[in-house]
Order: C-alpha cells, then sequence, then structure tokens
C-alpha cells in the first residue's frame, strides 16, 4: 500500500501538472496571450492565430480543462476569456522567465528587428511623463476590441488595418509612440515602418498592456468588453 505521505504529494504534483500539460503547445500560449488582451469568439481568435476554427476549439478545451479559462454562450458564439486576471500574471511571470533564462528569446527577436528603425524600447516613466504632458501622441495599434477592453490612459485607438486612412489625423510636430500586445507583438512594429515611411517621427513602446497594469500604471476600459 502506497505511503499516505506519497500518495498525497502525488496528488498534488498531479494537480500541478495539469497547468503544465495545458500550456506546453506554443499555440495554446498565444491564445492566452491573445485572451490577455479581452474576450474574444472563438473565430476571432482562430483569425488572430493562423488556426482553424476547430484546432483552435480543440486547444480552448484543453486550456479550460484545467480551468485557465472559462466560455460564455452568446448566441451563436462562444465567448472565451481568461478564468482569471491571475492566469495572465502567471503567462507574464512565465515569459519573463524565459526571457531571463533562455538566450534564444532575445536572439530571435534581435534577428526580427534587426535593421528596423524606431524599434528601441522606450523608457516607461519618460514616455508617461511626455503623454501627461501631451507632448508625444501615443496610439493603440490593436484591434477596437481589445482598446476597449485595457489600453493606457490617453492613448488612442487606431488598429493597424485603419492607420493609413487615419495618417492625416495625426500630428507632425510630435513624436508618436505605437503600442500594441508587448515585446512579441508585431502590429506596432508594422505601424512604426509605415508611419515613418509616411515622414512620421515614430517609435515603439515594447511592453504592453499586462506590462503595465504589472507594474502599477493606471489602465483605462471595461475588462468584460
Amino acid at each position: 500500500m502506497k505511503n499516505p505521505t506519497r500518495a498525497f504529494k502525488d496528488a498534488i504534483y498531479e494537480q500541478f501538472a495539469r497547468v503544465g500539460k495545458a500550456i506546453s503547445s506554443p499555440r495554446r500560449l498565444e491564445l492566452l496571450d491573445l485572451l490577455c488582451q479581452g474576450p474574444r469568439t472563438v473565430e476571432a481568435l482562430a483569425n488572430e492565430s493562423g488556426l482553424t476554427i476547430a484546432n483552435t476549439s480543440q486547444h480552448l478545451q484543453v486550456l479550460r480543462a484545467a480551468r485557465l479559462v472559462a466560455a460564455d454562450k452568446d448566441g451563436l458564439y462562444v465567448i472565451y476569456r481568461l478564468a482569471d486576471q491571475q492566469v495572465c500574471e502567471f503567462f507574464r511571470s512565465m515569459r519573463l522567465l524565459a526571457e531571463s533564462r533562455l538566450a534564444e528569446v532575445e536572439q530571435i527577436k534581435n534577428r526580427f528587428l534587426d535593421g528596423r528603425e524606431g524599434m528601441m524600447p522606450v523608457d516607461r516613466t519618460k514616455l508617461l511623463k511626455l503623454v501627461r504632458e501631451d507632448a508625444v501622441t501615443v496610439l493603440d495599434v490593436r484591434p477596437s476590441v481589445e482598446f476597449n477592453a485595457g489600453h493606457i490612459a490617453g492613448a488612442l485607438s487606431v488598429p493597424l488595418k485603419e492607420l493609413q486612412q487615419h495618417l492625416s489625423d495625426l500630428p507632425r510636430d510630435q513624436e508618436i509612440v505605437a503600442y500594441c500586445r508587448g515585446p512579441y507583438c508585431v502590429l506596432s512594429v508594422m505601424a512604426v515602418e509605415i508611419l515613418r515611411a509616411r515622414g512620421f517621427k515614430a517609435i515603439r513602446l515594447e511592453e504592453g498592456i499586462q506590462d503595465f497594469r504589472a507594474l502599477g500604471f493606471p489602465i483605462i476600459g471595461n475588462e468584460e468588453v
């Protein structure tokens, strides 16, 4: 018969392993990252991640079984959301751990950004000071549904797909700072390239909403959108 102490430990670590198994897929990690931006339908998540709807649904079911995400029915659609803000905090902690322990993370990022102008990290404190003084224009280039769920105070919502249409509305006498979902989101990279090609002075804010929230900066919006 198994020792009661051993049985207790086995049972506990088996439950912990459920979370580990659920996040063992790169695709499921990407879906969690997207859900950190706000609730989304299966169709929207599939579109953003490049997966089929069927594969997206399967991955979400695994995350749901581990109690990392929850789902609500809205007519014909199923809307997924994080089970708790702790899930996003966990995801960010894991990301920071990987950044500090795996040199490959920085190498992959540097290869992607090499030669692109305006991609240097922006000092957070300096940026917020400039925002309060209206010395810069801050663009949130994520989809509007993510902006509505939460955004940096003072930021303007100009989704990347609509950026070309709004160039005439942007000031040319101020520096423009673009941000999106975080250091591995390419929306702000593409936005800065478009802006610089049109003669704007633009730079990229590397951090995302979750980084600012974790650092205690004010976030405006309704996370339940």
